[in-house]
């Protein structure tokens, strides 16, 4: 592949942090989904850049882009399309919804209910919708990039299982250190007229058509035996682990190896190594494992159980 694209697919983390200040590891984990053809959940109260984070992605790769709000009274043909009458040609004719492009922004996901929810099922597992019988195939790349408030706030639906683990990753974005809202504040309010989200600054670095030879060449990184059993280690360590209720099926472990992959090709490696697998393992896992009622109670988080898996499940020598 031409050495030029992989160096500017590289820079992709850079250009967005352009627009987006600080929070280079939610940057760093987006960027991982795109090149692993994964979906990607990102977690946090309001207010936080969830939503000029995918902005910013959208600006920096030229693709197209759809944004839904979810809503309580959001229907799944909001989502995918209809079927509808043109009275000028006296015939049925599809009307595609806003799921036919390359980057989707599905904001606020966890306010709708799970029979809209579901509406993306089969877009983000076979990259085709299905409309009153009819199949159409979406055109690759097709990312979903949904924000989700914590469930504990009003007005919230938990994702179903099902669902939760169509997401190759589900990212935390978190309050930003002082400095970096310094810089950000600084930055918003410079000239700026109310509080609207600017990615102008941000240059297009690839083109929809580049992304799938990327995703390719990710794929196609080299990945020794001894990585692969780690992987499945772990996630079959994670099923019967102290504190666990369910732990991540299949799904898991391959994910888990797609993410690391990218992890490398970031590193500007063309081999996997155990702490690709151990840096991918958090944001891949969490969404995937269940923990026992008791340690919810107590205050633990899955972080804090796959972080314990982790320490303790052996990695292969380098």
């Amino acid at each position: 592949m031409d050495e030029s694209l992989l160096q500017q697919a590289r820079g992709l983390e850079q250009e967005i942090a352009r627009a987006v200040i600080g929070q280079q590891r939610v940057i760093r984990e987006v960027v991982l989904a795109l090149f692993s053809a994964g979906h990607v959940l990102v977690e946090g109260v309001p207010g936080l850049g969830k939503t000029l984070l995918v902005r910013s992605l959208a600006a920096a790769v030229q693709g197209a882009f759809s944004r839904i709000q979810f809503t309580p009274d959001l229907m799944p043909s909001d989502i995918s399309g209809h079927i509808m009458f043109d009275m000028k040609s006296e015939a049925f004719r599809v009307r595609k919804g806003p799921v036919f492009c390359n980057l989707l922004l599905a904001d606020e996901i966890n306010r709708s209910p799970a029979k809209t929810q579901s509406a993306l099922l089969e877009a983000m597992q076979e990259q085709q919708v299905t409309i009153e019988g009819r199949t159409f195939p979406l055109t690759p790349p097709f990312l979903v990039l949904a924000t989700q408030n914590p469930i504990e706030q009003e007005g919230t639906y938990p994702l179903p299982q099902a669902q939760l683990d169509r997401f190759l990753l589900k990212v935390f974005i978190d309050y930003p250190a002082e400095e970096e809202e310094q810089a950000m504040v600084k930055q918003v309010t410079q000239g700026a007229v109310g509080d609207g989200l600017d990615t102008s600054a941000i240059r297009p670095r690839l083109t929809a058509e580049d992304i799938p030879r990327i995703q390719a060449h990710v794929a196609n990184l080299q990945m020794d035996e001894r990585i692969v059993n780690y992987a499945v280690r772990l996630v079959r360590s994670a099923r019967d682990w102290n504190g666990i209720e369910a732990g991540p099926g299949p799904r898991g472990a391959l994910s888990l190896l797609r993410a690391a992959r990218a992890e490398a090709f970031l590193q500007q490696r063309d081999f996997v190594t155990p702490d690709d697998i151990k840096t991918a393992a958090l944001p891949v896992l969490r969404h995937r494992i269940r923990l026992a009622t008791d340690l919810e109670i107590e205050g633990y988080q899955a972080d804090d159980v796959l972080r314990d898996l982790l320490d303790n499940i052996p990695a292969p020598r380098q």
